[in-house]
């Protein structure tokens, strides 16, 4: 009982909207009776508005923060520095039994490097994950962060590999599945229909839902900060759209980036619907009946492949690999033939079919809770 003689409390750290689906799991579990250890909330601020916080933590039933620091937007420096300026104070006030960071965010590395320098142990939920691309920030994160941690949850087998490579001691990884998958499991039957979300959603051109859609979700700098790549991108948008109406669920900055190209003509001249930024249980109804899913974003790669929906992804690579091993995930890049030709081989043979890789049941959180209590339990 020796790590117990201190805190019982494991601070959890959430910041960014793709972290919010990965929380909400933890939360739940380290609330069941069964557990030796709380969780105490702490929200960054990192992603936060009003209208987000019905769409992800009322929707995902994730507590009220018990901490939120307010940080805001800014550039990855200042936000990390921001971040941590902050944080640093909360652990000095009430020292946590450890630190529980998810993902890849600068929520995540900012909140580890403070904890560790304090000697107050990181736990790292989404580890082991490379893509292999160091010019995406994320990328140093998901390095830095599992430099640091003295718990790796990691998702699929492989990334045990990755971070023995780093160098780090395997005692210290435990595979326990994708809590990304806990929450779609949790929440699928309260998945809102398309035809709803649509119907509910204030921009032109928003109407029934099509019989058979695709889905398209774009936010990646390396996407939608080149005027090059972006027109390249709606141009193959708008001709696949000719065969299947895309939905278009657009990110405020990537509008901006589009009405700053002058490519606001390529969507209004095509059967592609705009709307603006969706729910979790919205999206996760227009990922579960969309025909086609094309996407740069990495949580819906996985999300795609525990729904059997084909996805095509628009990036270079993947931080998750297996989605495409296993999974129904196919990373084409941006190169305009090369999507068109995946996307008339899902239109032609339906895709990938795909299995739901292994421990992606929807127990993974509590397989992490039960680690940790057993890692308090013996002392460290």
């Amino acid at each position: 009982m020796g790590a117990l003689l201190g805190s019982r409390q494991v601070l959890c750290v959430v910041g960014a909207r793709p972290n919010f689906m990965k929380i909400a799991p933890i939360m739940r579990a380290f609330a069941q009776p069964g557990s030796a250890l709380s969780a105490r909330l702490l929200h960054t601020g990192q992603h936060y508005d009003a209208a987000m916080k019905h769409s992800f933590f009322d929707q995902l039933n994730i507590p009220e923060p018990d901490v939120d620091l307010g940080v805001g937007s800014g550039t990855h420096a200042q936000q990390t520095a921001d971040i941590m300026k902050r944080f640093e104070p909360v652990l000095d006030k009430a020292p946590p039994l450890a630190v529980l960071v998810v993902g890849d965010v600068n929520s995540t590395i900012a909140c580890a490097l403070v904890a560790v320098k304090k000697g107050i142990p990181v736990i790292h939920v989404e580890a082991g994950l490379r893509s292999g691309d160091r010019g995406m920030p994320e990328e140093i994160n998901r390095i830095l962060t599992d430099q640091l941690s003295e718990l790796l949850f990691i998702t699929e087998a492989d990334a045990r590999g990755n971070l023995t490579l780093e160098g780090i001691d395997s005692a210290k990884i435990h595979f326990v599945g994708n809590v990304m998958i806990d929450s779609l499991r949790y929440n699928l039957d309260k998945a809102v229909p398309a035809a709803t979300t649509l119907a509910n959603a204030n921009c032109a051109g928003a109407g029934d839902s099509p019989a058979e859609y695709g889905l398209v979700t774009l936010h990646r700098p390396s996407n939608v900060d080149d005027p090059v790549v972006l027109s390249r991108l709606l141009e193959v948008l708008a001709r696949i759209s000719e065969r299947t109406p895309l939905l278009f669920p657009i990110h405020p900055r990537t509008e901006s980036r589009i009405a700053e190209a002058g490519l606001e003509g390529l969507l209004a001249d095509s059967a592609i619907t705009t709307i603006g930024p969706q729910g979790y249980l919205e999206m996760l109804g227009l990922m579960k009946d969309a025909r086609v899913v094309l996407t740069d974003s990495g949580g819906i790669q996985e999300e795609t492949t525990a729904l059997g929906v084909p996805c095509i992804t628009l990036r270079e690579n993947t931080e998750r690999p297996i989605t495409v091993s296993q999974g129904t995930n196919t990373v084409v890049g941006t190169d305009s033939d090369a999507i068109l030709r995946c996307y008339e081989d899902v239109m032609q043979t339906g895709g990938k079919v795909g299995r739901v890789p292994d421990l992606w049941d929807g127990e993974s959180a509590q397989r992490i809770v039960g680690v940790i209590n057993a890692w308090a339990e013996s002392g460290r």
